[in-house]
């Protein structure tokens, strides 16, 4: 049964929409990393991934402005949010994908370099004020356990994907200096969320498919280490982190496939692509090769599913409409 479309679906375009971003430039990414495997064919797929990211964020940066003038409450109720302020690192991340990808394909310039440092101060900044809210106290909006979902590793991720443009672009140094920042608060975030299941129990069963986001750390702390001429033995330990996440994650599916298709479900997509983008990258032949092929068939159908189902949530109105979850208390602004 198609469900009702709200009267003002763009109220509820919260940034966790940009996870659509991510996905898709990740993609790209790992499509690129194939290219030496696949052929030239490769690339070109890469190439109109990158141009279908660029496409959508320009789309929703478009919505979202429109939004921020129309219904600007609900922009300051998601600042507030325990879980979805976490998501405006999103928007940065997009921007420093968008640029990963284009240099990826070749492109150099003060475009793709603008773009760059936009994506990375960007992101320094959104870091910045989602910690700071640690400080406040439990009833102000500080760290609370409602909050402690794997979508706070987002501010973090978006730190240590600074390197894969950054050093090929020529800011090695700063991209080194920011990289130190997600590998300082990665761990802590880890630790967090442990503590947060042996005591509080899981996060609401809506955001399951956000417990792919722990494979996304390692996977691309292990890509940018290698972009700053690190042994592959450091990678290698970085992969197996993030098979390990993987596999853990992976033991949720059935219980995800049950859900209702919402926005959480695009969790899974970038930590999907960056595993086969490592995979890749550190296959010389052999299973690895054929592992990494297999990660990126993967990461290509869920993110085509995933597509598809947001796609058929607009059409049916079961998107951009009303959380159904309970109201969780807010911080103050």
């Amino acid at each position: 049964m198609a469900s009702a479309r709200h009267a003002t679906p763009l109220k509820f375009l919260f940034p966790g929409w940009y996870a659509i971003v991510m996905g898709l430039a990740g993609l790209a990414l790992a499509w690129h990393r194939a290219e030496p495997v696949l052929g030239a064919g490769a690339g070109d797929g890469a190439v109109v991934l990158g141009w279908l990211a660029a496409a959508v964020f320009l789309l929703l940066a478009a919505a979202s402005l429109w939004r921020l003038q129309r219904h600007r409450e609900s922009w300051a109720e998601d600042l507030k949010h325990p879980v979805r302020h976490t998501f405006v690192a999103a928007i940065p991340i997009a921007v420093l994908l968008l640029a990963t990808v284009a240099t990826a394909s070749g492109l150099r310039g003060a475009a793709v370099a603008g773009l760059w440092w936009l994506g990375a101060l960007a992101q320094l900044v959104v870091t910045l004020w989602v910690l700071g809210r640690w400080w406040r106290g439990n009833q102000t909006g500080g760290l609370q356990w409602p909050g402690l979902t794997p979508a706070l590793f987002i501010p973090v991720v978006g730190n240590v994907l600074v390197p894969l443009a950054g050093v090929p672009l020529g800011f090695g140094d700063w991209a080194a200096a920011q990289f130190g920042i997600g590998l300082l608060f990665w761990p802590v975030v880890t630790v967090l969320l442990l503590v947060r299941l042996a005591t509080q129990g899981s996060w609401p069963e809506r955001l399951l498919p956000t417990a792919f986001i722990f494979v996304a750390p390692p996977a691309v702390v292990g890509l940018s280490a290698l972009q700053f001429g690190a042994v592959a033995l450091l990678a290698w330990m970085f992969w197996g982190m993030a098979l390990f996440s993987l596999l853990w994650a992976t033991l949720l599916v059935r219980r995800i496939a049950a859900l209702p298709f919402g926005m959480p479900h695009w969790a899974m997509s970038f930590p999907l692509a960056a595993f086969a983008a490592l995979t890749l990258r550190l296959a010389e032949g052999g299973a690895m090769r054929l592992l990494g092929l297999a990660a990126l068939a993967l990461a290509s159908l869920v993110i085509a599913a995933l597509a598809l189902a947001t796609l058929r949530g607009l059409r049916d109105g079961s998107l951009l409409a009303p959380e159904p979850v309970a109201a969780l208390q807010v911080a103050a602004p």
